[in-house]
């Protein structure tokens, strides 16, 4: 009898898995694992009423029924067996029920996904993940090293360094007109995911509203939920280029909007805001003073029309005291896994911010701070510019051949390193459903729209290589082609 290889059985389960992870399942098919089976870091009780229970992902079809013990294992009396010992029942043990009303980021767990079925030794193109493909600049890399063999390995004040406070600080008042105090407004985090969390969480609770335009990078609804809160999406159009107008943001503002968070650059769709946008948004939340602003820049510096300078939310009149502003090292410098990210706002934001990373995670690394240091006062501006050039020729590349795929509905985006086209003439708009497909006949991973709050979009990010661009594209239209509705 012949049995498929194992590399045919990676790819199967591997099938089935972003089957669960993109498709909908019946509550039936969420009954939680035997407390210590391998599904997550946490034993996954049943959902509370009401609540959505959580996905299933890979690493739950890798565990076996027969790996835990079952209600047959026990005697009919319901005396337990001499040999093992009694355990208590899964039941027993509850987690926070605002975690079961957040989802795994699908990006991630697609991401891991390709991960798991290259390892099995499938060749899998994957544009899922928006990380650059070009190594951190060398100075950033001599200060690291120079940080570990200089012994700068302990933990640093929980704000970050004075020496890389200072120059962040110095940085915006040169590149974006905004004045912050080194000791007080700024706070270096393990990552911009954490500035923007804490951020949150140090400005929301219950009974409050966050505003969040779509298409939106997943977590930030989920760390609303963390944080007790309320996400409301404002959705935009393709048409418009994604852009968030007062007139989509004025109706879905009430007594109980404390936040707005604001991506610009944004992730999904590179869309950057021009000025005059960027004022009459400003003048708009004039009329509601309570209303915070938490500006996500982390893709500022990835700016591709010269028309369209990108402009901070601080910088706006009237914003500065509302706004706090999130930046970091990862996309820019290609410093993804130092995890080197920040926050700075008025003090009276900031502290706040402080107070929690302070029982979190303390500091940022040290090794990762001296890096950043070198990546703001000694990497050239000729080298930051070469490598937006690079990108600007991807999207070039990317973004026109999609425009030669007749039904494909796209756009030109002015910054990121991400084009978010409509596919939605396919598969009757399913692009969970396409995803899965494209990744089963044509091992191209893409990430489906509806995790961004845009359906019927696929996300493509060309932070890549252009020769792995050139294979996904062609796979894509190929795809496409072959599956013309």
């Amino acid at each position: 009898m012949n049995f498929p290889s194992s590399p045919s059985l990676a790819l199967l389960g591997a099938l089935l898995a972003l089957a669960c992870l993109l498709l909908p399942l019946p509550a039936s098919a969420f009954a939680p694992l035997p407390f210590g089976a391998r599904h997550s870091p946490f034993p996954a009780p049943p959902p509370p009423p009401g609540l959505r229970p959580p996905p299933c992902t890979f690493s739950s079809l890798l565990s076996s029924p027969s790996d835990a013990s079952s209600p047959s294992d026990a005697a009919a009396d319901g005396s337990s067996s001499s040999s093992a010992p009694p355990s208590a029942p899964p039941s027993s043990i509850s987690v926070n029920p605002l975690v079961a009303s957040v989802k795994m980021s699908k990006t991630v767990e697609v991401f891991g996904l390709v991960q798991s079925m290259k390892a099995a030794g499938e060749r899998v193109t994957s544009l899922c993940v928006g990380e650059p493909d070009f190594p951190p600049p060398q100075a950033v890399l001599d200060a690291a090293v120079a940080a570990v063999r200089g012994g700068e390995t302990r933990y640093t004040a929980v704000a970050g360094t004075s020496a890389l406070r200072s120059a962040i600080a110095a940085d915006l008042l040169e590149r974006k007109g905004t004045r912050y105090d080194a000791a007080s407004e700024v706070l270096v985090s393990s990552g911009a995911k954490q500035s923007v969390f804490q951020a949150v969480l140090a400005l929301c609770g219950p009974g409050d509203e966050v505003l969040i335009p779509a298409p939106y990078w997943p977590s930030y609804p989920e760390m609303v939920r963390l944080a007790g809160a309320t996400p409301v999406v404002v959705n935009t159009t393709l048409e418009k280029g994604f852009l968030l107008t007062p007139e989509l943001l004025e109706p879905h503002l009430t007594e109980r909007t404390k936040c707005l968070i604001f991506c610009n650059p944004s992730n999904p769709s590179g869309a950057v805001h021009p000025e005059p946008l960027m004022r009459r948004l400003a003048a708009l939340l004039e009329l509601h003073p309570r209303v915070a602003v938490v500006s996500d820049e982390i893709y500022e510096r990835l700016n591709y029309n010269p028309a369209n300078p990108h402009v901070s939310f601080a910088a706006l009149p009237g914003m500065f005291d509302r706004t706090i502003t999130v930046n970091g090292f990862s996309k820019a410098y290609a410093m993804t896994g130092m995890r080197l990210g920040y926050a700075c706002g008025p003090a009276r934001l900031i502290k706040p911010c402080a107070t929690i990373q302070s029982q979190l995670t303390s500091c940022a690394s040290a090794v990762s701070q001296a890096a950043g240091v070198a990546a703001l006062e000694e990497v050239r501006e000729q080298e930051m510019e070469a490598n937006v050039e690079v990108m600007r020729g991807k999207r070039d590349y990317v973004c026109g051949r999609l425009a030669g795929i007749e039904g494909v509905r796209s756009y030109v985006p002015d910054g990121a390193f991400y084009v978010l086209p409509d596919v939605s003439a396919w598969f009757g708009g399913d692009d969970a459903g396409l995803c899965l497909e494209l990744l089963r006949s044509k091992r191209l991973a893409l990430v489906p729209g509806e995790s961004f709050g845009a359906k019927g979009c696929v996300r493509i990010s060309y932070a890549t290589s252009m020769e792995e661009l050139e294979e996904a594209m062609d796979k894509l239209e190929e795809f496409l082609e072959e599956n013309r509705p």
